[in-house]
C-alpha cells in the first residue's frame, strides 16, 4: 500500500470502493432472493378485510396477495370467489396484465354464471385495450382488444360496460386502420403499388367508419394513376368524392386525374397514336389498293320527265296544231292474296282501325296441357 504524505493512494482508494460496492449488491441480491414470509392459517373474514384494508390503503400488491390467499386457504367459501375478481382488479391497478388476465380468464371459466361476469369481460378487454402500441408496432394486443371489447358488446349489449367497450371499439379499429395506413405508406413510397393497394383496400373496407378512408381513397388513386390502371383511378376518385366531397384529399385526387387528362366522372382519356410504319409491322398484310373513281356519272334512277306542251306565252293555253303527249297509263293494281284482309279506303281511320275476328290477335294462346304434363299445384 503507497501512502504519500500520510495519505493513501487513489489506487487504494478506488480498490477500496469497488469492495464495498460488490458487497453492498451482494446483499441486496440476497434480500431479494429471500422468500416471502408465508401467510398463516386465517379466518376468511379476517383475511378478506385484510386484503380489502391494504387495497383501500394503497398497497395494491400485497393486497392481491392477500386475495390470493383467501382463494387459496379457503377455496370453497363464497369469499373466494369475490377474492379472484378482487385479485385481478389489484394486478390490473399496478399494471400486471400478465397476472391480471389469467386471473380473469379463471374467473370466467369457473363462473361463467355469476352477475360480476360481465365485469370480468370488460375488465380483461381493459387490459388488452392498456397494452395497444404506437401504430409503429405491433398490434397484437390492438387485435385482442378488438375481440375482447366486442365480446363485451356482444353479450351484455344493455350494461355500462357495453356503451363504453362501443367507444373504445370505435378507437380500436382507427388504431389499426391507422397501421394500415402505415405499411401502404411504406409501400408506396417504394413504389411497390400493387401491395399498397391491398393495405388501403382493407382500410377501405374494413375501416369503413374510420377517419384513414378519405386518405386511403386517394392513396389508391395515386397508386393506380402510377400503375396506368386509370379506370380504377377514375372509380376511387368518385367515391372518393361522393362521400368526402369538401375534403382536401378530394381535391388531390381530383386534381391528379385532371393532369392526366381524365376525370372522375369516367371519362376515359383517348388511346395514344402510335406513330408504326405498317411496313415494319410483322405478321401483318398490307392494305389493298382502292380502286380509283368511275370516270362517268352513274345513271339517274329517276325516270326521265315528259316533253313539255308548246303554250301560248299571253294566254296560257295550248297552241293549236300540236298534239298532247300521251297520257300516263297507271299499272293494274296487283291481285288481291286469297285469304288477306283488305283495306276498302287508305283513310287514317281504316289503317287504325281495330282488327277483325278474323285476323290474329296480341292475346296470349292457352296450350292445353297433354297427358304427361304435371297437373298445377
Amino acid at each position: 500500500m503507497a501512502i504519500r504524505n500520510g495519505y493513501k493512494s487513489n489506487a487504494w482508494r478506488n480498490g477500496h470502493a469497488r469492495v464495498i460496492a460488490a458487497i453492498f449488491a451482494g446483499c441486496l441480491m440476497s434480500a431479494c432472493a429471500s422468500p416471502e414470509p408465508e401467510i398463516p392459517e386465517t379466518p376468511v373474514e379476517v383475511l378478506y378485510n385484510n386484503a380489502k384494508d391494504a387495497l383501500q390503503a394503497g398497497e395494491t400488491r400485497k393486497a392481491a396477495k392477500l386475495f390470493d390467499e383467501v382463494e387459496r386457504q379457503h377455496p370453497y367459501s363464497k369469499w373466494a370467489t369475490q377474492a379472484q375478481l378482487m385479485s385481478a382488479y389489484a394486478y390490473y391497478l399496478v399494471d400486471a396484465y400478465d397476472d391480471a388476465i389469467p386471473a380473469l380468464e379463471r374467473f370466467i371459466e369457473l363462473h361463467p354464471g355469476n352477475r360480476s361476469t360481465a365485469y370480468a369481460f370488460y375488465l380483461r378487454a381493459l387490459c388488452y385495450y392498456e397494452q395497444i402500441e404506437d401504430v409503429t408496432r405491433d398490434q397484437g394486443n390492438t387485435e385482442l382488444a378488438q375481440r375482447a371489447l366486442s365480446d363485451v358488446v356482444a353479450r351484455f349489449p344493455n350494461t355500462p360496460y357495453s356503451r363504453d367497450a362501443t367507444v373504445k371499439l370505435d378507437l380500436v379499429r382507427d388504431h389499426l386502420a391507422g397501421k394500415e395506413m402505415d405499411v401502404g405508406r411504406y409501400y408506396l413510397m417504394r413504389k411497390q403499388y400493387l401491395a399498397a393497394i391491398n393495405r388501403f383496400k382493407v382500410v377501405v373496407d374494413k375501416f369503413q367508419t374510420t377517419s384513414h378512408v378519405p386518405e386511403a381513397l386517394e392513396r389508391m388513386t395515386e397508386s393506380y394513376v402510377a400503375l396506368g390502371v386509370f379506370a380504377e383511378a377514375q372509380k376511387a376518385t368518385a367515391v372518393l368524392g361522393y362521400n368526402y366531397p369538401g375534403s382536401e384529399w378530394y381535391q388531390d385526387a381530383y386534381n391528379l386525374l385532371v393532369s392526366k387528362g381524365l376525370s372522375p366522372e369516367g371519362e376515359e382519356a383517348e388511346p395514344p397514336i402510335a406513330l408504326v410504319d405498317p411496313d415494319d409491322v410483322v405478321g401483318t398484310e398490307p392494305a389493298p389498293d382502292l380502286a380509283p373513281p368511275p370516270a362517268e356519272e352513274p345513271a339517274s334512277v329517276f325516270a326521265p320527265a315528259p316533253d313539255a306542251v308548246p303554250v301560248d306565252p299571253v294566254t296560257g293555253l295550248e297552241l293549236p296544231g300540236e298534239t298532247t303527249p300521251e297520257a300516263t297509263v297507271a299499272a293494274p293494281p296487283e291481285a288481291p292474296v286469297p285469304g288477306a284482309p283488305a283495306l276498302s279506303t287508305t283513310s287514317a281511320e281504316d289503317l287504325m282501325a281495330p282488327e277483325s275476328e278474323e285476323q290474329p290477335s296480341g292475346d296470349q294462346i292457352l296450350i292445353p296441357l297433354g297427358d304427361d304434363a304435371p297437373a298445377p299445384q
